[in-house]
C-alpha cells in the first residue's frame, strides 16, 4: 500500500491533543529515538524507538483496530513505520501533522525526560497529600542519635544495587504493604521510604498511608540525589532486601489489608466469567497484569498475564499501556499489591481492575488469545573471520550497537548508524553499495533483521549478521578501534537530559530535581484534567 499522505493521515496536533483526553480508544506513539523523545515529546505520548518497533508493538498495542498516531520528525519515519504497521495488520493509522515541531507551533509543550505522566503524578500526590517527608540531614540525625526506624527502599533490587542510601533495605514500593508483617511488627515505629529522587519516595510513603498503617511514615527527600546534595557517602553493591517467604499468617494479614483497601477505595473486582467476557471483545483492548516481585510470578501465573511488577507499573506506566482508554486487569494472589497499584493507576486516568483475589489462584486459566508478535525472519550468520577480507571487497560493515558503545570500541572499518537512518540518501556515507554483501553487528540481535527490512527497501540484497560479541572478534584477529563518532549530535539513541547525575555530578542531580518538582507548572488544563487525586481517596 502507498504511504498516505493526505489530510486522513496527518492529523493536526489540536485535533490529536482533545482525542487523547476523550474515552475513546487511542495509542499516541513517539517512534523517534530515545535521545530524541527526551529531549521534548508530548506528555501522553508514549515511546516506541522506530529501531525495535516491529518487536515491541504488539504488547503496547495489542488490538490491531486501535486508533494508532505516530509522532516523528516530519522526516518520512512516520510513512516508514506506518508501512510496517500494516504489514502487521494495524487499520486506523495516522500521524501528527509537522512532527514533533508541528505539536509545539500548535502552543503545545514537549516535555523532557522519561516516563513524564508518573512523575508528575507522584508530584501531584504529595501536592495533595502533603505527604510527610525528612531531608538527609534530618535523617543523618535521627540515625546518629541512635533512633530506631525501618528504612525502606522502594526502587527494584538492580536499582537498589547500584547506590543506595546505607541502611536501607530494598523493598519495592508494591511490596512494602505486603511484607510489613514481616518487616516490623512494631506500630509505632518510624518508616521512612526512598528512592533514587522523588517519585518512588512519595508514592512508596503515601501507599503505607492510604492503607492505614499506624506507624509514622516518612518520604525521604530527593532521594539518594538529596543524600548526595547533603555531602553524605552512598552505598553501592549492597544486597539487603525483604523477606523472601512470608508465613500463613502474614499472608493472611496481607489479604484483610487488601480487602480493607478494595472496601474503602471501592476498587472494583473482576470475576472470572467478566474476564472471559472481556478478553473476546473486539472492540476494546485488555491488558493483563501481574503486579507480584518476579519469584512470586515465576512460581506461577495466569497465562494471559504479563509481568508488571506495581511499583514499576506506577512509576513507568508508559512502559506497558499505550493505549488511552483501555482496560486494565491485574493478577495478586492476595490482592494487597494490585490494591496498591489500582489506586494509583485510577487516580492517573487509567480503567483498572483487579481480579478478584478471593475466586483463588487456582483458577488463573484463561480462553484469551495471546496478542502475536511481531518478526521478521533471521539473518544468515557472518563469521568474525571473513570479516576483513569481506571488507577489503568493498563488503560494508554496519555496527548497530549503542553510540556510546562503538565510540567505546568497535571493528575496524565498520560504520555506525541506526535503524531511522538506513535510507538510500545515506548509503554512500556508510559505504553500502546495494551490489555488495552487508553485515549488521547488533546487541540486540533481534534488531538487525529489524533494519534489514529498510536496507532491502533500499536495495540490498545480500545482508548477513554478526554477532556483537568482542571476545570472538578478537580470537578471529579483527583488530577492534575506538573513536570519537558518532558525534553526539548523531548520536540520536542516547540520553544526553542530565544524564550523570548518578555519577556524582551535583548540577545535573539539581537540574533533574528541579526538573520533576517544575513538571506540574508545564501542564495545560486538557493535562491536568488527565488525573483524578479524589479516587485515591477513601469513600
Amino acid at each position: 500500500m502507498a504511504d498516505r499522505r493526505d489530510s486522513d493521515f496527518a492529523l493536526d496536533a489540536g485535533r490529536i491533543k482533545q482525542r487523547l483526553t476523550e474515552r475513546a480508544e487511542i495509542a499516541f506513539l513517539d517512534i523517534r529515538e530515545q535521545g530524541q523523545y527526551v529531549e521534548g515529546h508530548p506528555f501522553l505520548a508514549v515511546p516506541l524507538a522506530y529501531s525495535r518497533l516491529e518487536r515491541d508493538v504488539a504488547p503496547l498495542v495489542p488490538r490491531r483496530a486501535t486508533p494508532l498516531v505516530l509522532l516523528d520528525n516530519d522526516d518520512g519515519l512516520a510513512e516508514r513505520a506506518a508501512r510496517r504497521l500494516r504489514g502487521l495488520g494495524y487499520e486506523r493509522l495516522h500521524k501528527v501533522a509537522g512532527g514533533a515541531a508541528g505539536w509545539a507551533a500548535a502552543g503545545f509543550t514537549l516535555f523532557q525526560g522519561v516516563n513524564v505522566p508518573s512523575k508528575t503524578f507522584g508530584e501531584l500526590v504529595e501536592q495533595a497529600f502533603a505527604t510527610p517527608h525528612v531531608t538527609a540531614e534530618e535523617l543523618r540525625r535521627k540515625r546518629l542519635a541512635g533512633e530506631a526506624l525501618l528504612h525502606l527502599d522502594g526502587r527494584p533490587l538492580e536499582e537498589f544495587q547500584r547506590m543506595t542510601v546505607p541502611g536501607a533495605l530494598c523493598c519495592p514500593n508494591a511490596e512494602i504493604g505486603h511484607r510489613l508483617a514481616a518487616l516490623t511488627r512494631e506500630p509505632a515505629l518510624p518508616i521512612v521510604v526512598s528512592c533514587a529522587g522523588r517519585t518512588r519516595s512519595i508514592i512508596g510513603a503515601q501507599s503505607l498511608i492510604a492503607l492505614g498503617v499506624p506507624n509514622p511514615v516518612y518520604a525521604l527527600e530527593n532521594g539518594t540525589q538529596g543524600w548526595q546534595l547533603a555531602g553524605l557517602e552512598l552505598e553501592h553493591g549492597a544486597a539487603r532486601s525483604y523477606p523472601a517467604a512470608l508465613s500463613a499468617a502474614q499472608l493472611a494479614e496481607s489479604r484483610r489489608r487488601a480487602a480493607d483497601a478494595i472496601r474503602r477505595y471501592r476498587l472494583p473486582l473482576v470475576d472470572a466469567a467478566t474476564f472471559e467476557v472481556w478478553a473476546q471483545d473486539p472492540e476494546r483492548t485488555l491488558y493483563c497484569f501481574d503486579v507480584r516481585d518476579a519469584a512470586d510470578y515465576a512460581t506461577g501465573h495466569h497465562p494471559a498475564a504479563r509481568h508488571a511488577p506495581g511499583g514499576q507499573l506506577v512509576q513507568a506506566t508508559d512502559h506497558w499501556v499505550a493505549v488511552r482508554g483501555a482496560r486494565c486487569l491485574l493478577f495478586d494472589d492476595t490482592g494487597l499489591r494490585a490494591a496498591t497499584t489500582a489506586l494509583w493507576l485510577r487516580a492517573m486516568g487509567h480503567e483498572v481492575y483487579i481480579f478478584d483475589p478471593a475466586i483463588g489462584t487456582a483458577s488463573w486459566t484463561t480462553t484469551v488469545p495471546m496478542p502475536p508478535q511481531g518478526g521478521t525472519p533471521a539473518l544468515p550468520r557472518a563469521a568474525a573471520g571473513e570479516i576483513d577480507s569481506l571488507l577489503a571487497a568493498g563488503g560494508a560493515l554496519i555496527d548497530l550497537r549503542a553510540s556510546q558503545s562503538f565510540r567505546r570500541r568497535h571493528i575496524l572499518g565498520a560504520r555506525w548508524s541506526i535503524r531511522p537512518r538506513l535510507v538510500p540518501q545515506n548509503f554512500p556515507t556508510l559505504g553500502i553499495e546495494t551490489s555488495k554483501p552487508l553485515v549488521l553487528t547488533a546487541q540486540a540481535h533481534e534488531l538487525a533483521p529489524l533494519a534489514a527490512v529498510d536496507l532491502r527497501e533500499g536495495g540490498c540484497r545480500d545482508i548477513r549478521f554478526l554477532p556483537a560479541d568482542e571476545a570472538a572478534w578478537l580470537a578471529a584477529g579483527l583488530t577492534l578501534t575506538e573513536g570519537l563518532e558518532p558525534a553526539d549530535a548523531e548520536a540520536i539513541d542516547r540520553v544526553f537530559f542530565v544524564h550523570d547525575r548518578h555519577e556524582g555530578n551535583r548540577a545535573a542531580m539539581r537540574a533533574y530535581l528541579d526538573w520533576e518538582v517544575g513538571l506540574i507548572g508545564q501542564l495545560d488544563a486538557q493535562e491536568r484534567a488527565v488525573f483524578d487525586l479524589d479516587l485515591a481517596r477513601p469513600r
